[in-house]
This record gives C-alpha cells, sequence and structure tokens, in this order.
C-alpha cells in the first residue's frame, strides 16, 4: 500500500478482467469477444472518421448516436445516454441513483464489477442468492431496498430470465431504479427498452461490445425515463463532458444501420452455442441453457480448476472465478466453429486422460 494513496483508494478491491495474452497464441474463450468482425459499414466509417477532424474534440451530446439508438429502439432522444461502454454507464448509474443510507440489491452470483462500483460510491449493497439452479430468485428482491441491479441474461451463469419477472420487480419497486444490464440481451432474449414506457423507474443498460463486435471502441448506453437520463447527464458532465471519441461514435452509428449483418452475426454465434452446448452435455457435462455468447459449465468428475489449467496447456483460454458456490465452474465464451472444435476437442483429451 502506497503512503499516497486515499484512504479510498487503499480500501478498494478492483474487477480483474479476463486474461489477455500478448505473447503467445491462445484460443480465447475467456473474455465473451464476438468471433467474427464488426461490420464492414461500422470498419468503413472508422476509417473515414480517422481524418483531420480527430485534433476536433468529439460532440459532448452524442446527438447523431442518440437519434440512431432511439429511432432503433422507438423512444425519444430524451431517454437515452451514451457513454464509454456500458461500464461506465453502469459506473453512473450507481453514482445517479442509488442512496448511501439505502442497500442496493443485486444477486450473490452475478458480474464482479456491481461489488465495486457499491464500494467506490460508498454503497451498502445486499446480495440475494441465486437458487439451487442458479436462476434469479425474484421474490427475494421483494423487500426494503434503495435500488435493484439485475443483469439479463446473468453472468457468470448466462441464464436468461422472462420479461414479465421484471414487469413486477418494477411495479412494485416504483421509488426506486431498477437497473437492468442487458449485455449479452442480442443472443437470444427479449429486451425490457419496451418496459421504460410503463415505469418511470426502469433503466435498460446494453453494450456494443458483444452482439456488435465493437468491444475495442467502447461504447454503452441506457435507456429510460427523461428524469433518469437527466440523471446520468449531471453526473456525466460532472467528470467528463467528452466521454465517446470521433471514430467510436462514428462505428456505434454504422453498426446500427446494417441490421442484416447484425442478425447474421448473432445467428451465428446462437447456433454454435446450441451445437456446443449439445455435444458438451454429451460428454457428461452441466450447462444450462443460455442466452448469452458464452456457455456455463461443470463436470461431475474433473474438477474446473484442472480442466482450467489443462486446457491453456493446450493453448485454450476460459474463465474460471475461484469464488463461494461456482469455483467448480468454467465460463467458456462461445467461439468460431473452428475454435469451437478446437475446445471440444481439447477436452475429449483430457477427459480421457482422466479416465472418464
Amino acid at each position: 500500500m502506497s503512503k499516497y494513496w486515499s484512504p479510498l483508494a487503499a480500501s478498494l478491491v478492483p474487477y480483474v478482467p479476463g486474461e489477455q495474452p500478448k505473447n503467445k497464441k491462445f484460443i480465447k474463450l475467456n473474455t465473451n469477444e464476438n468471433p467474427y468482425p464488426p461490420s464492414p459499414k461500422a470498419l468503413e466509417a472508422i476509417r473515414e472518421a480517422a481524418n483531420g477532424d480527430l485534433r476536433l474534440y468529439p460532440d459532448p451530446t452524442c446527438d447523431a448516436l442518440i437519434r440512431k439508438i432511439a429511432d432503433y429502439y422507438g423512444v425519444r432522444p430524451e431517454q437515452v445516454f451514451v457513454g464509454n461502454g456500458s461500464d461506465e454507464v453502469l459506473a453512473f448509474s450507481f453514482a445517479a441513483f442509488f442512496n448511501p443510507a439505502e442497500p442496493i440489491l443485486f444477486p450473490d452470483v452475478t458480474y464482479s464489477f456491481y461489488k465495486v462500483y457499491a464500494e467506490f460510491f460508498g454503497l451498502k449493497a445486499e446480495l440475494i442468492p441465486l437458487n439451487e439452479r442458479f436462476e434469479v430468485p425474484f421474490e427475494q428482491f421483494e423487500r426494503q431496498n434503495g435500488g435493484i441491479v439485475l443483469p439479463n441474461p446473468n453472468a457468470p451463469t448466462a441464464i436468461l430470465a422472462p420479461l414479465d419477472a421484471f414487469r413486477g420487480l418494477l411495479a412494485r419497486n416504483p421509488d426506486h431504479v431498477v437497473l437492468i444490464d442487458e449485455a449479452y440481451i442480442d443472443f437470444g432474449g427479449e429486451s425490457a427498452v419496451k418496459l421504460v414506457h410503463e415505469y418511470p423507474n426502469a433503466l435498460v443498460v446494453q453494450t456494443l461490445s458483444k452482439s456488435r463486435s465493437l468491444a475495442g471502441m467502447r461504447v454503452g448506453f441506457a435507456v429510460g425515463s427523461e428524469e433518469l437520463i437527466e440523471g446520468l447527464n449531471r453526473v456525466k458532465n460532472s467528470f467528463n463532458s467528452y466521454t465517446l471519441d470521433r471514430p467510436a461514435l462514428a462505428a456505434a452509428i454504422a453498426s446500427f444501420e446494417d441490421e442484416a449483418y447484425f442478425r447474421q452475426t448473432v445467428e451465428r454465434v446462437m447456433l454454435t452455442r446450441e451445437a456446443v452446448t449439445d455435444k458438451l452435455r454429451q460428454m457428461g457435462f452441466h450447462a444450462a441453457d443460455s442466452g448469452a455468447n458464452f456457455v456455463f459449465i461443470t463436470h461431475p468428475k474433473v474438477a474446473a480448476k484442472k480442466l482450467l489449467d489443462s486446457l491453456r496447456e493446450q493453448g485454450i483460454l476460459v474463465r474460471y472465478f475461484n469464488q463461494p458456490r461456482i469455483s467448480n465452474h468454467l465460463r467458456v465464451t462461445i467461439g468460431t466453429d473452428e475454435e469451437m472444435d478446437a475446445f471440444i476437442a481439447a477436452l475429449q483429451t483430457i477427459l480421457a486422460a482422466e479416465g472418464c
């Protein structure tokens, strides 16, 4: 600990991202990146934006992108907020809507950044245990709170909850924000964006990193009531008015203009996911039905940490979480068909060596 750190910096337990190897060729199935490139229209937009205008600041209000998102989802521009990745949007939301005097609720097994944000902003967090099937027990969220954060589908479990469950939760919490984190919703789920017309306390957060293959550009957005969006803008403009650069804005707009490519890419991932899930189950793995671009697996005879290390020796990276309840599970990103064939072959080799 440095003597120069503030008490806040000294107390933080930062989020640990998935490994990004720099000196060896791996099949990367550990960070939920899309295996397919961005839309050709998005790539062309980036090239066109990389010109002399980069000497100028980007549009601080991101009007063109906000209008594009509003049109796409059938909301008003005043109901859309954009930020530098959905992580930034989530951070601004924790600052804008949650009161330190009341606990915010989120699952015990979920995106670990929620705990980091709660600590950073001095918030009380109450973790609601998932049930034995790793499903969100919505009835357990019916308690005193200062806000609720729920991803759908959840991560790392990949389990998708029905939209009606959120409708009830929103109706029973009219005085507090219910934040629905939809980072993976495009891989087979129904977005809660339609609920913002009925519930002023609904805030839906999405990202262009996963389904639109723009993880390297860092673009996220939120849709909610005008009141909520104004709150996000107040926080954002107290940190940094220029959160999105010119190439990112151009790429994001173009990605929404290439619906055919978006649908094709998502469908390819989903088809591969279902085929891989079937193969894993045939090999003895338990794999919950996934609504995301990854699967969450465990084997009854071979420990997850053993699988993790053995896969790495064969040049394949997957994600392991050494934490209660899920320390014997692996999260595996869906890659290309060729990458997943290599993954399955590697698992077969490992299981054979273990006598399975």
